[in-house]
């Protein structure tokens, strides 16, 4: 089944629509060319946490055409045309994990905070927004270099997980110390998403204030 995405250029103009298969294989044949892209599509990234802070990471498939058994953030996706950000993570979360999650604004997020029961359903609130960001993308022919613009989000939730579609081979959760000491020992078991994301995003990755 064919997947419609709109296509941009790097200044965030839309372009039109196309199909992903075909954006991709454009893009990569005009990366080998040129050494760069000049079109982006809009995705999702999610760090999901338990509430004492331990971090999902999710192990890719080796079947993957890119970045095939590296560890991940936990969900990633592409906005279908039409699609809302915060809608599609509701969507990849339960296409991927089985997941429900609402997503909150900032004050929603804090009370939910104190009266959601985790072990149910999960929460997430947006903490950024990138026009052209640079996605190293790891495969056997070598690095590609793919922009997009997406939205970044953290979430937490307590309950069961379970693989849906294939995407992931399993999920490890782990501190974040843990977690940094293992990037800064094996660095090449690690997706450069993830790298991004654990040291830009540092400061949101604790446990879950319900004071």
């Amino acid at each position: 089944m064919s997947e419609i995405l709109e296509i941009y250029d790097l200044q965030g103009n839309l372009l039109g629509e196309q199909d992903r298969k075909v954006f991709y294989t454009n893009n990569k044949e005009e990366f080998k060319r040129t050494g760069k892209v000049s079109r982006q599509v809009k995705t999702i990234r999610l760090i999901l946490m338990k509430s004492n802070g331990d971090i999902f990471i999710q192990k890719r498939s080796k079947n993957k055409a890119e970045n095939p058994g590296l560890y991940d953030k936990t969900i990633g996706g592409h906005i279908p045309a039409g699609y809302p950000f915060d809608m599609t993570l509701i969507q990849e979360a339960h296409q991927e994990l089985g997941l429900p999650i609402a997503v909150l604004s900032d004050d929603e997020f804090k009370m939910a905070a104190q009266k959601t029961d985790l072990t149910i359903i999960g929460i997430a609130k947006k903490i950024d927004h990138i026009n052209a960001f640079a996605s190293t993308r790891k495969s056997t022919s070598g690095e590609f270099v793919q922009p997009y613009i997406c939205s970044f989000y953290i979430g937490y939730y307590d309950g069961g997980i379970r693989f849906c579609d294939g995407e992931s081979t399993g999920l490890e959760l782990l501190s974040l110390k843990d977690l940094e000491e293992q990037i800064k020992k094996e660095p090449n078991k690690f997706t450069e998403d993830l790298k991004f994301m654990i040291n830009k995003y540092r400061k949101h990755l604790k446990p879950l204030d319900r004071d």
